[in-house]
C-alpha cells in the first residue's frame, strides 16, 4: 500500500499532507497515518517558517540555503540571561567583545560542553555568530581573558552585584567537590581526595544559593582542603556582609568529626551532614536504629517513592545531635548490585594479573585492591594471587546500604533536610557538568588566573542553568525533560541563511512548540 498526497484547507489556507495506509489488526479494518509536508504554494508542497504569533507575518525562502545555525537551544538560556540581567552585569565590567565572549563560553558549558579548542568550531555553526560577529575564540584569547579574570577583583563584584539585586536574604551553603588541575602554582591547590579519581592537584570551593531563587548568587575558594569547619568562616562574613541574614551550612561526609559538630554547635550555626561510621557512637546508633526502621510508623513517601524515616539522637560526652535515619529500599538494590559487581571484578582482577617479581606482594595488593582491600584476604601462589572474600567484612557493609544519617542543627524535619542535601547533589552535578569534559579534563591551565577565570564562567553557566532546572519544575515539565534533553530537542530548530542574505527560522515541531509554549519563549 502506497501513500498518497493529498491538500486540506484550514481557515482558508491550504496545506499538502502524505497518507500512509496501514491495515488495524484490531478493527479490522484499512486507516491511515498523516504527515504534514508544506504548505500549497503554486501546487507544490513547500516548508515555510512556523511561528509562535500569529500577528508576524510569515515569510516564504526567496532564494536558496547557504548555511544552517544551531539556535533553538540558546532561546531558554538568553531569556534566562536577559531576565537575571546577567548581561547587563557584565557589560558594566567588561568591553562588549570580552562580555559576549564570556556569555558565548558560559552557554557552551551548559548547551554543548566541549574542549576550549573546539570553542570556535561550536561558536561558528551557533546562532551566536550571527548575534556577535567576529569573536575571537583562539586558545591564545581564551586564556588570556580568562586569566584577566582571575587576576581582577571582577567575580566578586560580579556577585555583589547579583546577591544586593537580588535582595538575597536567606542562602544554602554547599561544599562541592574539585577540580583537577595541572597548574604549577601550588599556593593555590592541595594534593588529596577528588572526585575524578585523579592524583593531582585540586581547587576546593563553596557554593552559595539564594534559597528563595534556588540559583548560586556566589562562590569561594579556598587554598586547601575544607574538611575543617573554620576554613567556612570567612564565606559566612562575606554573605553576612552583603545582607544575608539566614543561612544553612549543606555539607558532605568529610565534615563529620566531633571536632567539626563541636565548633558548628558551639557558634550557633545551623547545618545539614551526613554521617560516616568513623565514630563508635554512630556504629552503635545504626545498629540499634536498623533493629525496627521498616516499621510501618516510619514509613514516608520522598518523590513518589517509599521511604522509611526514623528520628534518633547522637550522644556524646561533648554534645547531643539530633538527626534522622533514613532507608531507602530502591537504593539499597542499586548499591548491592555496584557493590557485589565491583567486588567480583576488583577479585578477578587481582587474581589475573602476575605479581612483579621486583615487588612487595602485599604492597601489589593494595595497590591494585585499593580502597576495597579491607573485603579480601589474600595467599600468594607462584607469582600470582589466590583471593578470598572476607564474609564477615562484605555483610557489615551491606547490612548498612540503603540506609544513611543525616544531622542537623536547628528545627527541621526529615523532608526537609533530605530535600535540601539532596539539592546539594543537583548543583554539584550541575557544576560538574560544565567543568567536565572529555578533553578538557584535568583543566590544562598553567597558572591560577586562568583556572580561576574558568570557574568564574562555570559559575555563571550553572545561574543559568539552575533557573532552567527550576522553571522545568514549575512547569512540570521535567517530568518529560532533563535539562539535556529538552535542550536536545530545542537544537533541532535552526537558523537558515540563504543566498540572498535572508535569516529564516526552521518550521517548529507541535514537541518544540509545547516547550517553547510552557517556558514562554518565542523563536
Amino acid at each position: 500500500m502506497k501513500p498518497a498526497l493529498r491538500i486540506k484547507k484550514i481557515n482558508g489556507i491550504e496545506y499538502w499532507y502524505e497518507d500512509t495506509p496501514y491495515y488495524d489488526r484490531e478493527k479490522k479494518q484499512i486507516r491511515y497515518r498523516s504527515k504534514y509536508v508544506g504548505r500549497n504554494i503554486n501546487g507544490k508542497p513547500v516548508k515555510i517558517r512556523d511561528t509562535l504569533n500569529s500577528n508576524r507575518e510569515i515569510s516564504l525562502p526567496s532564494s536558496k540555503p547557504v548555511k544552517a545555525y544551531n539556535y533553538g537551544e540558546l532561546l531558554p538560556l538568553q531569556k534566562i540571561t536577559d531576565e537575571l540581567q546577567i548581561g547587563e552585569y557584565l557589560g558594566d565590567l567588561f568591553k562588549e567583545k570580552d562580555r559576549n565572549m564570556i556569555l558565548s563560553i558560559a552557554l557552551n558549558r551548559i548547551a554543548r560542553p566541549t574542549a576550549m579548542y573546539n570553542l570556535k568550531t561550536w561558536y561558528e555553526n551557533s546562532a551566536l555568530s550571527l548575534e556577535w560577529p567576529e569573536l575571537p575564540f583562539k586558545s591564545q584569547n581564551i586564556s588570556n581573558l580568562l586569566a584577566k579574570i582571575g587576576n581582577s577583583n571582577i567575580p566578586s563584584i560580579f556577585m555583589g552585584k547579583m546577591l544586593r539585586n537580588l535582595g538575597t536574604k536567606r542562602t544554602l551553603v554547599y561544599n562541592l567537590s574539585s577540580f583537577s588541575n595541572y597548574s604549577q602554582l601550588i599556593n593555590l591547590l592541595v594534593y588529596g581526595y577528588n572526585r575524578d579519581d585523579l592524583d593531582l592537584p585540586q581547587i576546593n570551593l563553596s557554593m552559595i544559593v539564594d534559597k528563595e531563587q534556588g540559583i548560586p548568587v556566589m562562590y569561594d575558594i579556598y587554598p586547601g582542603s575544607i574538611v575543617d569547619v573554620t576554613t567556612l568562616k570567612n564565606t559566612i562574613k562575606k554573605i553576612e556582609s552583603y545582607g544575608v541574614e539566614d543561612y544553612t551550612l549543606v555539607m558532605d561526609r568529610g565534615f563529620f568529626s566531633k571536632g567539626n559538630i563541636e565548633e558548628l554547635l558551639h557558634e550557633k550555626i545551623s547545618f545539614i551532614m551526613p554521617a560516616t561510621m568513623t565514630l563508635k557512637s554512630v556504629k552503635e546508633l545504626m545498629s540499634s536504629a536498623q533493629k525496627d526502621i521498616e516499621s510501618p510508623e516510619y514509613l514516608h513517601k520522598f518523590n513518589k517513592k517509599p521511604i522509611f524515616v526514623k528520628p534518633v539522637v547522637l550522644e556524646e560526652k561533648e554534645f547531643t545531635l539530633n538527626g534522622y535515619c533514613f532507608y531507602d529500599p530502591k537504593r539499597e538494590l542499586e548499591e548491592k548490585n555496584a557493590f557485589y559487581s565491583h567486588l567480583y571484578d576488583v577479585k578477578e582482577k587481582l587474581e589475573k594479573a602476575a605479581i612483579p617479581g621486583w615487588k612487595k606482594p602485599e604492597e601489589v595488593f593494595k595497590e591494585r585492591a585499593k580502597e576495597m582491600s579491607s573485603y579480601y584476604s589474600w595467599e600468594r601462589i607462584d607469582d600470582h594471587f589466590r583471593i578470598d572474600i572476607k564474609k564477615n567484612a562484605v555483610s557489615q557493609r551491606v547490612n548498612r546500604m540503603g540506609k544513611f544519617f543525616l544531622f542537623y542543627n536547628g528545627e527541621r524535619d526529615w523532608m526537609e533536610c533530605l530535600t535540601i542535601y539532596r539539592e546539594r547533589d543537583i548543583v554539584e552535578k550541575g557544576f560538574k557538568t560544565m567543568k567536565n569534559d572529555i578533553q578538557s579534563l584535568p583543566l590544562n591551565t598553567n597558572k591560577d588566573s586562568t583556572t580561576k577565570g574558568f570557574i568564574f564562567i562555570c559559575f555563571i553557566g550553572l545561574i543559568i542553568r539552575m533557573r532552567l532546572l527550576n522553571r522545568m519544575r514549575e512547569t512540570k515539565i521535567i517530568g518529560e525533560y532533563t535539562v539535556e534533553s529538552l535542550l536536545l530537542e530545542l537544537e533541532k530548530i535552526k537558523k537558515v541563511e540563504l543566498q540572498n542574505g535572508e535569516i529564516i527560522v526552521t518550521e517548529i515541531t507541535r514537541k518544540q512548540k509545547e516547550i517553547m509554549e510552557k517556558l514562554n519563549l518565542c523563536a
